[in-house]
This record gives structure tokens, C-alpha cells and sequence, in this order.
């Protein structure tokens, strides 16, 4: 996860690069641009207008928020894979430690148990690992390991949310140096000319209008990882009760 995480970082940083030297020769573009006047005006595709943009708000905060996305993206994605691996058939698994119970015994329920993958099949290994001890020893177990797994399921998540209230952020701390560069430029020239500040308003509200892109497309995914944990740790709690029940029944 480390290595996926310091990838994606690598990444954003020679994107960000990339795009100060864009910026430079966008300009160059620009100016040659003007210069043909006969030329047949072509709309510019949604990526070349983006791309445009992003040049425009400057590589500094841009390239920053930039960076938000994609370690939210990646932290999103290798959630997303981890919780989609971790969802398990519980009524089939409650039905085969059920049927392992009664024709194998504890060790055989175990055994079918550590051959299932999932959160659910490992607290049913440790209720079972309990139950010569008792059930009240095995339904602690499967609390306290239910917990743990818990803790695996919602790991990294709390960056998810770190980066989407971060890139607003970025981006209104952007629009608020590009303001103040924009009064300074009043300042310099003694004059109020809408020409001599509207380039840097503009550029100035990019950088929120980023943020905020990336704050929305986060929150997509955030919202749909929070409701996959809750699905699951519903799953577990469920089948922990039927689990416990099940061991009382073979008690009696």
C-alpha cells in the first residue's frame, strides 16, 4: 500500500512539473496563435479545455490539488479492491460450519473456516478456537476479533476525508493570494482597469474551482467505501449471532 501510495505521489510530482513547463509554452502557443488571423476558430475538446485550465491556475496550488486527487484516488481504489475481496457469502458460510459441525466436529468447522477467505470466516475461526473453553469464552473471541476487523476494514479511510476537505481548501487559499496579487497589481498602477485584473480573478478562481472538483469526485467514492464497510460489518454482526447460536445449539 506504501508503494502504491508513494507511486502515485512520484506521479502527481512530474505531472506538476510537467505542467510548468506547459505553462511557458502555452503562452509561446498563444502568441503565435494570434498572429494567424485567418485561421478557422476549432472548439477545443473537454480535455484540451481542462488541460488549458489547469495551466492557467498555475502549477504551484494547482499541482497540489492535483496531488490530493490522486492519493485519494489511490487510497479509493486499493479500499474499494480490499472490501470487495473481504465480502463473503455469509448464509453459505453459516451453513457450512454448521454442517462441518455436525458431521466433523470443532476441528473440521475450523478447517472449512481457514480455507474461506473474509473478516466473517476469520471471527468464526476464533469463536471456534474458544469453544473448549466454553461459549461465553468463544462469543468474548468473536467480539473482540470482530473488532479488530473492523479496524482493518475503515483503515486509511479517515485520509480519504482528509483530502477532500483539503482541496477546497488549496483552492480557496489560491483564490485568496490570487485576490491580493490582483489588488497589488491595482495598487502598482494607481488605477482601477478591469483588463489589469481580470486575468488574475480568473486565475485565482480556477484554483476553487479544482479543489472543489476534487473535493466531489472524492466524495463519490468516500461515500460509496463507508456504505460497503457498513454492509459488511452488518454481515458480521449477523452472522457472529447465528454463529453463537449455533455453538449453544451443539452444546445442548
Amino acid at each position: 500500500m506504501r508503494k502504491l501510495i508513494f507511486v502515485f505521489a512520484l506521479l502527481g510530482f512530474m505531472v506538476t512539473t510537467r505542467a510548468t513547463v506547459l505553462t511557458a509554452n502555452t503562452v509561446t502557443t498563444e502568441n503565435m496563435a494570434f498572429q494567424d488571423e485567418e485561421a478557422p476558430a476549432q472548439s477545443a475538446s473537454f480535455t484540451q479545455e481542462l488541460k488549458k485550465r489547469f495551466i492557467e491556475g498555475g502549477p504551484g496550488f494547482m499541482g497540489i490539488v492535483l496531488i490530493c486527487l490522486i492519493l485519494g484516488l489511490a487510497i479509493s481504489i486499493e479500499r474499494i479492491i480490499f472490501l470487495n475481496l473481504a465480502t463473503t457469502n455469509t448464509k453459505k458460510l453459516t451453513d457450512g460450519v454448521e454442517e462441518a459441525l455436525s458431521s466433523g466436529g470443532v476441528d473440521a468447522a475450523k478447517e472449512f473456516c481457514r480455507n474461506t477467505k473474509g473478516p466473517v470466516a476469520s471471527i468464526f475461526y476464533q469463536g471456534l478456537d474458544r469453544m473448549d473453553e466454553g461459549v461465553e469464552s468463544a462469543e468474548k473471541a468473536v467480539v473482540a476479533y470482530g473488532g479488530v476487523q473492523m479496524g482493518q476494514l475503515e483503515k486509511n479511510v479517515s485520509w480519504i476525508s482528509l483530502f477532500i476537505a483539503l482541496a477546497p481548501m488549496l483552492g480557496f487559499m489560491g483564490t485568496v493570494i490570487g485576490m491580493i496579487q490582483a489588488f497589488d497589481k491595482i495598487e502598482a498602477a494607481g488605477d482601477m482597469q478591469p483588463s489589469l485584473v481580470a486575468g488574475g480573478i480568473k486565475v485565482a478562481l480556477l484554483t476553487t474551482v479544482f479543489g472543489l472538483i476534487v473535493a466531489i469526485i472524492l466524495q463519490v467514492f468516500y461515500n460509496y467505501i463507508v456504505a460497503k464497510i457498513d454492509s459488511i460489518v452488518n454481515d458480521m454482526e449477523d452472522a457472529s449471532i447465528t454463529l453463537i447460536d449455533i455453538l449453544v445449539s451443539q452444546k445442548k
